[in-house]
């Protein structure tokens, strides 16, 4: 019997399908992770400000559980698993579909500004470090976009007090519609936690630059995050990738893939992140 072997085209179909179903999968099945490891980052704070001890929690449990993960494997969670994210990759996708049909040139944001408005995720998350900090937390009931998604994938509609969120999250959505990724690259402040862990080289996206035909760019051309891969060997891994492996599958000469032999797309790979993370979360009882 013949093994079946796939174009580079069909390879790419089957990459593409494969990350839609495990998104839509962790969406249906924990759409409030990213509140609950969040709220393990508040809550930290929310301790230290009081002067009291920090005890283990539920919600410290799955940040910490979610950390050591990241460090382990990458930014998975944030390119397959967080529901935020499953978002954004789908109105995004909608407005490609629409400037296909209308036969226009998608927007397309500047480099330089995208690289400053990267920072903004930082500012966020010291603002909200600094207000559990010094119990102002009360000050952001009802303004958090993601507790009101929450809401909204749990079927709780009561939004009473929650203006100010509805409003943010509105906002976040016509950005994540035109600009991929808007969330996660300019205003997540859990990704500001990640990309600040540091990361196991054998899980880092890099390339061999040396065999990348000249004036190519087409890794960083399709990257969410807009950042330059990174040259196998040198250790300049960004923390800013969130390990969706499109760089990897539109490269073609194949430079481009997680240190070692695994080129870090293949299907068993990424169903054995998605299942370890799985078994994590559901053992963590998110």
């Amino acid at each position: 019997m013949k093994s079946i072997k796939l174009t580079p085209k069909k390879k790419k179909q089957l990459n593409m399908y494969v990350r839609l179903a495990i998104q839509i999968l962790f969406f249906l099945l924990f759409p409030s992770t990213f509140t609950s490891v969040f709220n393990g980052v508040k809550y930290i704070f929310t301790q230290i400000g009081l002067g009291s001890s920090v005890a283990l929690n539920s919600f410290l449990a799955v940040l910490i559980a979610l950390c050591v993960y990241t460090i382990v494997f990458g930014r998975f969670f944030c390119g397959y698993a967080c529901a935020f994210g499953t978002m954004g990759d789908l109105l995004h996708k909608l407005y490609l579909f629409i400037c296909k049909k209308m036969k226009k040139k998608p927007f397309k944001l500047n480099d330089k500004l995208s690289k400053v408005l990267s920072y903004l995720k930082y500012v966020v998350l010291l603002f909200i470090v600094i207000m559990y900090f010094l119990a102002y937390s009360s000050y952001l009931q009802g303004k958090s976009p993601w507790d009101v998604f929450s809401m909204i994938v749990s079927f709780n509609f009561r939004f009473d007090g929650y203006t100010f969120g509805i409003i943010a999250l509105a906002v976040i959505m016509v950005g994540m519609f035109f600009i991929k990724r808007f969330f996660c690259r300019f205003l997540c402040p859990m990704g500001a936690v990640f990309s600040l862990l540091p990361s196991l080289p054998f899980t880092a996206v890099t390339r061999k630059r040396e065999n990348c035909i000249k004036g190519c760019k087409a890794c960083k051309n399709i990257c969410p995050a807009n950042i330059d891969i990174p040259e196998r060997g040198k250790g300049n891994v960004s923390g800013e990738c969130f390990q969706c492996g499109e760089c990897i599958s539109v490269c073609p000469k194949q430079n481009t893939g997680v240190s070692g032999k695994v080129r870090g797309n293949e299907i068993w790979y990424v169903l054995l992140r998605a299942v370890i993370l799985l078994v994590v979360l559901y053992f963590i009882g998110v």
